[in-house]
């Protein structure tokens, strides 16, 4: 297992790249918190088989299209993300 975490303003972005079952390749998988200020941590977004499972030749690739998953899903829902109400 290969994992990544990296800070977005108020949000954090775990990365994972976990060996796939026969060993072809790396199935990526992503999950996005929001950190409060006393940091505790609250889950926005979860996809732990991302595209349907497609595998990545190296975990490297994996962790990279999980980070811009996550990066995408902050930027496309800001207003799922701040829990807007309008």
């Amino acid at each position: 297992m290969h994992f990544h975490e990296r800070d977005e303003g108020d949000f954090r972005i775990y990365a994972g790249a976990l060996e796939a079952p026969h060993g072809n390749g790396f199935v990526a998988s992503v999950i996005v918190s929001r950190v409060t200020p006393a940091h505790e941590r609250h889950e926005v977004f979860r996809d732990v088989s991302m595209f349907g499972g497609h595998r990545w030749l190296t975990p490297e690739e994996a962790l990279r299209q999980a980070i811009k998953k996550g990066r995408e899903v902050l930027r496309d829902e800001p207003c799922r993300m701040a829990r807007c109400t309008s």
